[in-house]
């Protein structure tokens, strides 16, 4: 190798190198000196304030007695009540288990069948 040659690939290594730091020092200056705003700040605040929201509901429908169906006698009823209920009706097992058979049998009852459509002639 002859000493012009060793000199470029010097150079040029050493050109690389520089190229790459001064690269990188532009790039560590703009990252420190350009404040970015962030980009879900707004989004952050709107979910925070959904979710605070939703649970408020969510606690409000727990806690509170509501008729949600008077046709069909659907209620709600607070967790604590519900349990109480549930324990008074347990004290006698049998009473229980016929009143859950029957509340279930009529919940899996079949519907009546619909009326047969007309005929177009009558």
């Amino acid at each position: 190798m002859t000493l012009e040659r060793i000199n470029r690939t010097s150079a040029a290594g050493l050109g690389i190198i520089l190229v790459g730091g001064l690269f990188a020092a532009f790039a560590i200056f703009v990252k420190i000196s350009v404040a970015a705003p962030s980009v879900d700040a707004d989004r952050g605040a709107d979910r925070a304030k959904a979710l605070a929201e939703m649970r408020a509901t969510e606690d409000q429908a727990l806690s509170t007695p509501a008729v949600l169906d008077a046709g069909h006698g659907t209620v709600r009823i607070p967790i604590d009540t519900a349990l109480q209920l549930a324990a008074e009706a347990w004290k006698n097992p049998a009473a229980a288990r016929a009143d859950l058979k029957a509340r279930t049998e009529k919940a899996a009852a079949e519907l009546p069948k619909a009326p047969a459509k007309p005929s177009a002639f009558e």
